[in-house]
């Protein structure tokens, strides 16, 4: 038998709608960052406009040739939109009536400077959303995490276990970097997730290694519903926002020797705060039968439930892990101008049982996008001076990011997603 586009998809499916929270959430879009005239800052909000009607309506107004030219100088637009559109630009349309800067292409500005803007992907009709890609991706990480660190349980093969991948690992260091983005695939990922035969109806089914064997393909993750800014009035309290989108200044921070903390650089990104949204996620019980391991692995999980207990597990030990670095730093007050004080991020990190899901998205970082934390430190440490820039003598990821509120307090730290089943 061989496997075809024909071959009929059986649609016994487990499927669970699943609420998904954040308190600050970035994820990059195909752009990763913004030049100058691409938006616009005021002093309360930033602006993407909507750059074929913005161009249309300079032309009829004869400032094109001015728009060019800053384009070509990557120069700010607010003085030529002001003596084009007047003073309240931002209210500007075009001849059918449509606004030039849509209020859903808006930020609430929290930064006092604002310069390379990384933007949030949005959807085609500029919605802010999580792609269901961006979702599955990060739950394949969490199980593979959970298939290395329990490998006895479930009889992964020898040579994919943590001790033979570090030794693989380390016997090609030498060409980490030209390959660091796709050397996770051959070292253990196909073996985990590919290497598989597959039985249907009790009838062997020939089909070439790779997406057709891949395991993932019995599970599927929406994108979520669209990030849809909401004003929450509570009786005798200040309005709540949910799905606010923002702009604020994200500090990257390291430490020195003495563990005080030490000023990197600074970043500038959309970000949606307060995040609340749903997406759904299935699990093919029939096709989930179909897989063989070729070398008698057990299957991971069989249900949602088990997925969501699998991401559970790999949030907690990154939790313990950032908990741990953020009791060990110390505060800079004067950091190169910089006040680094963490007393928040820490207070954040107190709690010993992790109240997340996942992390997903922008800031993850190095522990949350790789099985690293199965490994030993100096070897990832040595991994990471490999594909980045080296830091002798330094954990692995030696940096962290934090975001500032709108007075300047380093309160948020970004990524941390949870799930709760609805249905």
């Amino acid at each position: 038998m061989v496997l075809t586009d024909t071959l009929a998809k059986p649609n016994v499916c487990e499927t669970r709608q699943i609420r998904l929270t954040s308190r600050l959430l970035h994820i990059g879009s195909a752009v990763s960052q913004l030049s100058p005239f691409e938006y616009v800052k005021t002093g309360k909000f930033v602006y993407l406009p909507r750059p074929d009607a913005l161009a249309q309506a300079l032309k009829s107004r004869g400032f094109l040739n001015d728009y060019i030219q800053r384009i070509e100088n990557r120069s700010e637009i607010v003085t030529l939109l002001r003596d084009a559109l007047g003073n309240e630009w931002w209210q500007a349309e075009d001849v059918e009536g449509n606004p030039l800067f849509p209020n859903h292409l808006r930020s609430v500005q929290w930064a006092d400077d604002v310069t390379n803007l990384r933007p949030m992907i949005r959807d085609g009709f500029g919605r802010h959303y999580i792609p269901g890609s961006s979702i599955k991706g990060a739950i394949r990480t969490a199980i593979a995490y959970h298939l290395l660190k329990h490998a006895d349980q479930y009889d992964v093969p020898k040579a994919q276990r943590p001790s033979q991948i570090e030794e693989r690992l380390r016997k090609s260091m030498g060409e980490l970097k030209r390959k660091a983005k796709f050397v996770d695939d051959p070292l253990f990922m196909d073996s985990l997730f590919t290497d598989y035969d597959l039985r249907y109806q009790n009838r062997s089914v020939k089909a070439r290694t790779g997406p057709n064997t891949d395991l993932m393909r019995a599970v599927r993750v929406s994108d979520t519903q669209p990030l849809v800014e909401q004003k929450i009035q509570s009786e005798n309290k200040r309005p709540f926002f949910r799905n606010l989108p923002i702009v604020s200044e994200v500090v990257v921070s390291s430490r020195s020797a003495d563990y005080r903390a030490k000023y990197r650089a600074p970043l500038y990104a959309e970000m949606v705060l307060n995040v609340r949204t749903q997406f759904s996620i299935s699990v093919d019980h029939e096709m989930l039968g179909w897989f063989r391991h070729k070398n008698g692995m057990k299957l991971p999980f069989q249900s949602t439930d088990d997925l969501l207990k699998i991401c559970e597990e790999f949030a907690q030990d990154q939790w313990d892990l950032e908990h741990d670095y953020w009791t060990s730093v110390k505060n800079n007050l004067n950091a190169n101008g910089k006040r680094l004080d963490f007393t928040d991020i820490r207070k954040m990190y107190e709690p010993t049982h992790c109240p997340y899901s996942l992390r997903i998205g922008w800031a993850s970082g190095l522990m949350g996008t790789t099985v690293n934390l199965l490994l030993p430190d100096e070897t990832v440490s040595q991994v990471r001076d490999k594909c980045g820039i080296p830091a002798p003598g330094f954990e692995a990821p030696k940096s962290r990011r934090t975001v500032m509120n709108p007075k300047g307090e380093i309160k948020f730290v970004p990524s941390w997603v949870k799930f709760e089943a609805v249905t």
